[in-house]
């Protein structure tokens, strides 16, 4: 028995079955290339589901990982560390917002923009504001897993298996003003929204959707919460994919990329907004650790020093617009979209984006599928053009294939 068959059969005696992985045992990676137990080499267009921003083993990261693991992984929050100060001051210089907490994850990240949604609307009302408890969501959003984060994700897949969920949510057509317009009230405490949707299929809001939401929520006081857990921290070829908007949130959300592997998430806000949270509210054991600071802080550093931000969006262009020739050449991709190295392209059948995202893998190409029809493509930031050439031209001959398999006549046909 193989070490990966080994580690497949004690899975499947020992873990819930929350994955349906691929059969690869990963071992190393090096850049944008990762590796398995054979020492096969897969180009990784999805870096961990957005996570992995630097490639793997980046000098910046390991060095950094080596020389904190050495002098303190964690000490609890009852105490200061250096860390998380210099990297609040790092994120709130480049978000435009004043004051962060920091948690594990971005569903926990979105779990305290929501509780602070909530006791700021508290804290409004005892001011006399007329502000009541509910959240507007998106339709096709997606927010996370747990209680209150998985409460304002749309599909009824993620929710309805745990029901009931968390109650005063109410889902808004994806931009759709006037829908927006009809369900706001008095009685909303926040507007959620990604400025791009992931899991939604890499879908960007309207500026004239955002706006809208922007206007709403100041004219009662009410919150505007933009999740930046996988478009935020360069992705788009800015540190938010709010600022292609010119819009600015009263709070946001990072996870994902924020510390280069190492699990990290944050909630960022205004000073008026901080106001509603004060000592022993809302905690964390682990968030914010020093570990996770210090790799959070050389994964911002490295990104402005190696001019990842232009290098983004160079390289994001460049992919779409090679994506957009092919689907001159194959009617089968009905949309591209994107932003910086945040892209999708729709195809026409979810049997052929799932049959894509196998051959892909055969050809040892890391891609995923979201929405049933959507290729995902969430590289890491060091991306070159060749790498993007070796995808294309990969992607070109799964179609043609795909063409041609469905363009010959059935086996034992007769042609007249």
């Amino acid at each position: 028995m193989t070490k990966l068959e080994q580690i497949r059969a004690a899975e499947a005696r020992l873990l819930l079955t929350t994955y349906d992985r691929s059969p690869i045992l990963f071992v190393d990676g090096e850049g944008v290339y990762i590796k398995d137990e054979s020492g096969a080499k897969y180009l990784d267009l999805l870096s961990g589901i957005g996570v992995n921003a630097l490639g793997y083993n980046h000098p910046a990261i390991v060095e950094t990982i080596a020389r904190q693991s050495r002098a303190l992984i964690h000490t609890s929050n009852l105490y200061y560390h250096e860390g998380q100060a210099e990297l609040a001051m790092r994120l709130t210089e480049r978000t435009g917002l004043d004051r962060a907490f920091f948690a594990n994850t971005g569903t926990e990240a979105w779990e305290g923009a929501l509780k602070l949604a909530r006791a700021y609307a508290g804290v409004r009302r005892s001011e006399g504001a007329a502000i009541g408890t509910k959240f507007l969501a998106l339709e096709q959003s997606f927010h996370g897993r747990t209680f209150g984060s998985m409460s304002t994700t749309y599909k009824a897949k993620y929710r309805e298996p745990f029901a009931p969920v968390v109650p005063g949510v109410e889902f808004v057509r994806f931009n759709d003003v006037a829908d927006l317009r009809a369900k706001f009230s008095n009685d909303v405490c926040a507007i959620l929204v990604e400025a791009i949707q992931g899991e939604g299929g890499i879908r960007p809001l309207t500026q004239e959707f955002f706006a809208e939401a922007r206007a709403l929520a100041s004219s009662t006081g009410a919150l505007l919460i933009v999740d930046e857990i996988q478009a935020g921290m360069g992705r788009t070829g800015k540190w938010c994919a709010y600022q292609h908007y010119g819009i600015q949130p009263d709070v946001t959300t990072f996870a994902k990329p924020l510390a280069g592997g190492i699990p990290l998430g944050a909630v960022l806000c205004t000073e008026e907004v901080a106001r509603a949270i004060h000592a022993g509210m809302h905690g964390t054991t682990f968030g914010g650790g020093p570990l996770a600071c210090a790799v959070g802080v050389a994964v911002i550093d490295t990104i402005e020093k190696e001019g990842l931000l232009a290098h983004a969006t160079e390289v994001g262009n460049y992919f779409i617009e090679s994506l957009r020739s092919l689907a001159k050449k194959h009617e089968t991709i009905v949309d591209v979209r994107g932003k910086g190295l945040m892209i999708a392209a729709e195809l026409d059948s979810a049997d052929l984006a799932k049959l894509t995202v196998a051959e892909m893998l055969k050809r040892h190409i890391l891609i995923n599928c979201t929405s049933d029809t959507v290729l995902r493509f969430l590289p890491p930031y060091i991306l070159e053009r060749s790498h993007v050439d070796t995808a294309i031209a990969a992607l070109d001959e799964i179609f043609l294939e795909h063409a041609a398999a469905h363009s010959a006549p059935a086996e034992g046909a007769h042609h007249v």
